[in-house]
C-alpha cells in the first residue's frame, strides 16, 4: 500500500515534482514614476511592487527620531480572482501588509533615514496561491531598485504538505486542499530567517522538513532577485547585494 502511494504522490497535479519552483520570472525598474519597482510572476501569480523614499513623513508626529518607518500596502485589484473581490482592501489584506512588513524591516538598515518614511507597495494583478511570499521576493527587488541600502534580499517561499507528501511552493489548488503550509522569508548571506508562518497541522519531523525545503526554495528564488538586478544595473557578483 505504501508503495502505491509514494508512486501516486511523486509527481504534483500540475506535472512538478515536490521539491520543485513554480516558473519565476522578476524584472526590476519597471515604473517610471517610482523611486524602485519590481515586477513578478511566480506560477500564474503577477504582481506589480512601487518603493516610494525615503522621504519625510507626513504627519511629522509620527515619524521615528532613530530610524525610518516603513509602510507596506497589499492589495488584490478586483479582478485578480475569480470571483471579481470588492476593491476596498480588506483583513486579510491589512493583515498581508502586516506580514510583508516583518519580513522585510530587518533587511533594511532604517536607521540611516530618522524621521523618514518608505513606502511599498504591491498590487497583485492576478493571483495564483502564495502571494504574500512573491510580494515580498518583488518587494526586496524594489527596496534595492530604489538605491535603499538592506543588508541582503530577502527571499520568501512556501513549503506544505498534501496527499501525506511534503512539497515547496504551493499552487492555489494545493493551497486550499493541502493539509498545511509554511511560508517563509530568508536572507541567505546572513541566514536569518525574518518570517515563519503555519496554517494546518503538521508533526514535528514534517514540520521540520518544510523549514528545510522553504530555505532551499529561497536560496533558489534569491539567485534569481540577483540575477534581475544584475541584468538592469549590469552590477558583478560581489555587489549585486
Amino acid at each position: 500500500m505504501s508503495k502505491k502511494k509514494s508512486k501516486k504522490t511523486t509527481k504534483r497535479f500540475d506535472g512538478r515534482k515536490p521539491d520543485e519552483l513554480r516558473p519565476l520570472k522578476i524584472e526590476s525598474g519597471v515604473l517610471p514614476h517610482a523611486d524602485g519597482s519590481a515586477y513578478i510572476e511566480m506560477g500564474r501569480n503577477k504582481i506589480l511592487v512601487g518603493v516610494f523614499g525615503p522621504r519625510e513623513m507626513h504627519p511629522k508626529r509620527f515619524s521615528k527620531p532613530n530610524m525610518a518607518t516603513l509602510r507596506c500596502r497589499y492589495h488584490m485589484a478586483p479582478f485578480s480572482v475569480d470571483p471579481r473581490r470588492s476593491p476596498a482592501p480588506s483583513r486579510r489584506d491589512n493583515e498581508i501588509s502586516m506580514v510583508m512588513r516583518y519580513a522585510l524591516e530587518p533587511a533594511v538598515f532604517l536607521e540611516r533615514y530618522p524621521r523618514s518614511v518608505i513606502d511599498v507597495y504591491a498590487e497583485i494583478l492576478e493571483a495564483d496561491g502564495g502571494t504574500r511570499t512573491a510580494c515580498i521576493n518583488a518587494a526586496s527587488v524594489a527596496l534595492v531598485d530604489a538605491g535603499i541600502p538592506v543588508r541582503d534580499l530577502v527571499a520568501s517561499c512556501a513549503a506544505g504538505k498534501i496527499d501525506g507528501q511534503l512539497v515547496l511552493d504551493l499552487g492555489d489548488y494545493e493551497d486550499k486542499e493541502g493539509d498545511a503550509d509554511v511560508p517563509l522569508a530568508y536572507m541567505p548571506k546572513t541566514e536569518h530567517v525574518t518570517l515563519l508562518q503555519m496554517d494546518g497541522i503538521l508533526s514535528q519531523d514534517d514540520f521540520n522538513g518544510c523549514i528545510d525545503m522553504a530555505i532551499e526554495g529561497c536560496k533558489q528564488i534569491y539567485e534569481v532577485q540577483r540575477e534581475a538586478l544584475k541584468k538592469k544595473y549590469g552590477l558583478d557578483e560581489g555587489e549585486a547585494n
